[in-house]
């Protein structure tokens, strides 16, 4: 009982670390996003868009899955590091140097002469990021996350300061390059300073069959991912322009924001914590159910937010030349939503042995998407290719929650018991917020005081939800809070 007390309060607080980084870090985004927006163009954006696109279809069809196999492995983990960080080094060294000699041909492809060069400089972030130190996968292991907040707000500040600050200078699409690489190059050093792990050229290849057992399916769901996560905008780039990519991408990105950083947190924290709970079936479902309940109790009145005020947020912190991705911003706030929920089940079938599952899910997400992406951005631009990607995802929670059902034991009524208050308090909230919300052109101040009037009608409204039925969200939140201060009982 002991060790499962320690090992919850563990997660609470890691849980804690984590969400208080992607708080500043996201603070830290948002500031640089703002800021950035307004000095350079949508289409300074779709260039950088189509570097990350390259850049990500070789990390994604190369990926070796050995860090979530480490974390995964239940002991002598020590043993595998040297063979882990040799792969990923020259890994690294060799897919930025196919990068460089891809780029021409990147830039063909979406008919963007600029692209070029932006490509081979954007090289360099891939040589930089696999020599990052292995032993970095202790803190996520181990769920020692304030180590991770310190190492990973550094490099989220550096990054910002570089970007903004060329930003000013040059006002191009280099200040985003130069900023992407001193990030990776910060986070490269740091890895080295914040933990004792110094890599021998020792490979092992025995162990490196090992790790990829369980990496090979960590390696399916990375291709799948990317196919998925990364294919909307090649559509977008190719067939509507780099301008147009711009637009997607930033309204990607905001309006995922809240479901995104929901999900790293939740991935980092559960994941390590479902290993060590992989034999204890009952344990785990009861522990998943909790995290169920605080991601949608989060994740549903933001989506709602984002919706209804996308086009004065927009207006005021980016600009009207960004007006064209309201639309395809408010589409995507649903995909938010399923994308938090989805967020949820992954780090389940990785903690206990079986990445399978989410790969076949994901192949089949991935043809319905590949079937309708096409004529639906055809048709309606950018907003079509958020339809797009709304549909399977929808579908793909549908089959993830039925194997979550046959794997812990449990009834669907109970997954989607924990769905419906927050559903009916991000309407209502959302409903009486478009009833005051008739003015026009409002201020900052106007803008802030609608967040202001809208959280606390969804907070009234689960508050009440939770006090006349058997919801039990103001005590699991009540735990969850005294844990994370290391009061809680089990």
């Amino acid at each position: 009982m002991e060790k499962s007390t320690s090992l919850s309060q563990k997660v609470i607080r890691g849980g804690a670390w984590v969400f208080t980084l992607n708080i500043v870090a996201r603070g830290l985004f948002f500031i640089r996003t703002v800021i950035l927006a307004r000095l350079l163009l949508p289409s300074d954006f779709g260039l950088v868009g189509i570097a990350m696109i390259a850049t990500s279809m070789l990390l994604s069809f190369s990926g070796t899955g050995f860090a979530p196999a480490l974390i995964q492995k239940k002991s002598g983990t020590a043993d595998y590091l040297n063979t882990a960080w040799c792969v990923e080094a020259v890994r690294g060294i060799v897919l930025a140097f196919i990068l460089f000699l891809l780029a021409p041909l990147v830039a063909i492809f979406f008919n963007n002469p600029e692209a070029k060069l932006v490509i081979q400089v954007m090289a360099i972030a891939i040589a930089l990021t696999g020599l990052t130190n292995m032993g970095m996968i202790y803190f996520q292991k181990e769920l020692q996350f304030e180590k991770l907040f310190i190492y990973n707000f550094s490099t989220q500040m550096a990054t910002l300061i570089v970007s903004v600050s060329l930003a000013f200078i040059l006002r191009n699409v280099w200040a985003l390059v130069y900023g992407t690489i001193f990030g990776a190059m910060t986070k490269l050093i740091l890895s080295y300073v914040f933990h004792p792990f110094r890599p021998n050229l020792k490979f092992d290849l025995d162990k490196a069959k090992e790790l990829f057992r369980f990496g090979k399916w960590m390696l399916g769901s990375s291709i799948l991912i990317f196919l998925l996560t990364q294919g909307d905008d090649i559509y977008v780039g190719k067939l509507l322009g780099v301008t147009a990519l711009g637009f997607y991408a930033m309204a990607y990105r905001l309006s995922n924001l809240p479901a995104t950083e929901i999900s790293h947190v939740i991935s980092q924290v559960t994941f390590p914590a479902y290993s060590k709970l992989q034999d204890n079936i009952p344990k785990l479902r009861e522990s998943y159910l909790k995290v169920l309940q605080v991601t949608v109790f989060l994740s549903f009145p933001l989506a709602g937010l984002i919706f209804i005020l996308a086009p004065e947020f927009t207006r005021i912190f980016l600009g009207e030349k960004w007006i064209p991705m309201v639309p395809a911003m408010q589409a995507l706030a649903f995909f938010g939503i399923t994308r938090a929920i989805n967020a949820t089940t992954g780090p389940v079938f990785q903690g206990i042995g079986k990445p399978k599952i989410n790969t076949v899910g994901s192949m089949f997400q991935l043809v319905v998407f590949i079937a309708i992406i096409f004529p639906l951005t055809h048709r309606w631009g950018i907003l079509g290719t958020s339809i797009a990607v709304i549909i399977p995802n929808i579908l793909f929670m549908i089959y993830i929650v039925k194997k979550l059902e046959s794997t812990m034991n449990y009834k669907l009524v109970n997954f989607i018991a924990f769905l419906l208050p927050p559903i009916i308090g991000s309407i209502t909230m959302c409903f009486v917020l478009s009833l005051v919300y008739i003015w026009d052109n409002i201020t900052l101040f106007g803008f802030l005081l609608s967040i202001i009037l809208a959280i606390s009608i969804y907070l009234i409204v689960m508050y009440n939800i939770d006090k006349f039925s058997n919801y039990g969200l103001k005590n699991n939140l009540s735990q969850l809070f005294l844990r994370m201060w290391g009061h809680g009982k089990e």
